[in-house]
């Protein structure tokens, strides 16, 4: 997965690789039992005083509860209660009368202490307390809970595991503790023989936890961001490892061994001190999303293109300058993303790559686009932000998937003119153009029946077309720090249209005090504008009337030619009049 956001001078790619759980309330909740069932999303003054209904799930979260309602502690078939981003400071005893609870989440509260009661739920599978003050001597608590699955302990200041949790919870299958000041693991952790998830994401490991070479069945290993300088090759255990996490850390290699986890299908190494993959690592053919932005290359890895299955693949910031031939083998490839690199031509290699569905080559030395980019048949985004283009690089035109555009120009010469083609582009939702010289924008603009997004900030825009106000999908016009003195008239009339910026111009039409107050004013202000000119329309048509009537001033020679016109239209009325008076003398 990767998100795409708007920077001020660039398309930023940021890698967000597919975890189980990447979020501290992951939508990981276990099968309720599928007989009559009642989901039950309560308020606490909506909450039943006497219950009668078989309740299996109750959602409480973020309702700004002090305390756990009395009334949940009758419901004796729940099964899920949610009571996160609350503000609860004690789990009350009767936490223990939910004899059947199999999942409860109370992370992001106040809570300090596990209370003893919690430790006999002995069907409880799913537990989440991140992000709690909680007290180090009440963890040994939730080694009661032999029936625990699933233990998330996210930021909740752990300067060391408890060892008792690593002793008696033989079946726990994820363990979630990013976010704590963790230097090692316990050896004890060993026992943990089920676990298949563990996250050790935000920590101060500065060595990777040998203990973790040991769990045989795990599949997802997250160390990102900590202080791994080495992985040792032991890691050649984990044969069933399915996603490996290693970004933001130390790295100044990878071990060989690495290349018989054959099941690795995401590995991340972002951001780490890496020269080269091993070449061994052709082998792991299962490879479907790679990340090396941030390690400078000594040249591009030629392994990763014996990867069929690739989809994603983040080479940002590698000191890349071009890209093997052997590249066009990965047809596969949805995500590409090459910024801040060295390439002073656009890579034909990637133009006949027609799955490729996102590609960013922001911030690299591109002159120019060749024709075969048309080959990218599905492209919907397309970053090119800080290159060296001398003008518009008018072959975008060709890619008629295209749904964003990033074309800011930090670098290199500023483009005068928005080519009026740009209407070619009908799929298109995003366009920027930040950091140019443009003076106009096109009429043709008015063309994009999809455009959602135009951010011009810092150009030189004298005004805006009035065919704007027919893209009824605008959400967002930016065009701060601009010429802009006036907006169109109607503009108004796009009713999507939630935010326009307009600072750093000269505005007089609305006025600067009105545009700083946002846009209800400038709607109003755009209204009023054209009741009073429909008014004055009026008033100048009654008028000139008038004058016209009464042949005043440069009206009244037109008087003139209308009285002149009368008097020629009774005459030739009379001349008419005679050869009927004759014709009926004679009858």
């Amino acid at each position: 997965m990767v998100e795409i956001q708007q920077s001020p001078d660039a398309i930023t790619v940021n890698v967000h690789f597919s975890r189980a759980d990447t979020t501290i309330l992951e939508n990981d909740s276990l099968q309720i039992s599928q007989e009559t069932q009642e989901t039950t999303e309560l308020e606490e003054d909506a909450l039943p005083v006497h219950v009668t209904d078989r309740i299996f799930f109750i959602d409480l979260a973020n309702k700004q509860q002090t305390t756990i309602p009395l009334q949940i502690f009758e419901l004796e078939d729940l099964e899920e209660l949610h009571l996160e981003k609350n503000l609860i400071e004690n789990i009350p005893g009767d936490i223990h009368r939910l004899k059947k609870v199999k999942v409860l989440y109370l992370n992001k509260n106040y809570i300090h202490n596990v209370c003893e009661e919690l430790g006999e739920l002995k069907y409880l599978q799913s537990l989440d307390l991140s992000s709690n003050p909680l007290s180090y001597s009440s963890l040994h608590i939730i080694s009661k809970l032999q029936a625990l699955r699933q233990l998330r302990l996210y930021d909740v200041n752990l300067d060391e595991f408890p060892v008792e949790i690593c002793k008696c919870l033989h079946h726990v299958e994820l363990l979630g503790l990013s976010g704590n000041n963790l230097r090692y693991l316990p050896k004890e952790v060993v026992n943990l023989r089920q676990l298949k998830e563990i996250y050790l994401q935000k920590n101060r490991f500065e060595s990777f936890p040998l203990e973790l070479c040991h769990l045989l069945n795990l599949e997802i290993l997250d160390l990102e961001q900590n202080r791994v300088s080495f992985v040792p090759e032991e890691i050649v255990s984990l044969t069933n490892l399915v996603k490996l996490f290693l970004a933001f850390n130390n790295l100044l290699s990878v071990p060989d061994t690495l290349h018989h986890c054959r099941r690795l299908t995401v590995l991340d190494l972002s951001n780490n001190l890496l020269r080269r993959l091993p070449p061994s690592f052709k082998q792991l053919t299962e490879m479907n999303e790679l990340g090396l932005s941030g390690n400078n290359l000594e040249k591009f890895p030629r392994q990763i293109c014996h990867w069929m299955s690739l989809c994603l693949i983040y080479l940002k910031n590698t000191g890349l300058q071009m890209l093997p031939s052997s590249f066009t083998r990965l047809t596969c490839i949805k995500i590409l993303d090459l910024s801040e690199n060295f390439f002073d031509e656009f890579p034909k290699e990637i133009c006949a790559m027609e799955n490729l569905e996102i590609l960013s080559l922001d911030d690299n030395q591109i002159h120019e686009i060749p024709p075969e980019v048309t080959g990218l048949s599905n492209l919907k985004c397309l970053g090119l932000t800080g290159n060296r283009f001398s003008v518009f690089p008018e072959e975008v035109f060709l890619l008629q998937s295209l749904e964003k555009l990033y074309l800011g120009q930090d670098k290199g010469i500023k483009f005068m003119t928005l080519p009026r083609d740009i209407s070619k582009l009908q799929n298109l939702k995003e366009l920027y153009l930040e950091n140019n010289c443009l003076e106009y924008l096109p009429p043709s603009i008015g063309l994009l029946s999809n455009l959602e997004i135009v951010d011009c900030h810092n150009n030189l825009l004298k005004e805006l077309p009035d065919s704007i106000c027919q893209v009824q999908g605008l959400q967002r016009l930016l065009v701060q720090n601009n010429q802009l003195f006036q907006l169109p008239e109607n503009l108004d009339n796009l009713q999507k249209l939630q935010l326009v910026l307009l600072d750093g111009n000269p505005m007089t039409d609305p006025p600067v005090e009105v545009c700083s107050q946002g846009n209800l004013a400038i709607w109003e202000y755009l209204r009023e504008k054209r009741h009073q000119k429909a008014k004055a329309t009026k008033i100048q048509a009654w008028w000139r009337g008038q004058m016209v009537q009464k042949g005043l001033g440069i009206f009244a020679e037109l008087q003139k030619l209308l009285k002149k016109g009368k008097k020629d239209k009774k005459g030739k009325e009379k001349g008419k009049e005679k050869p009927g008076k004759g014709a009926k003398g004679k009858k």
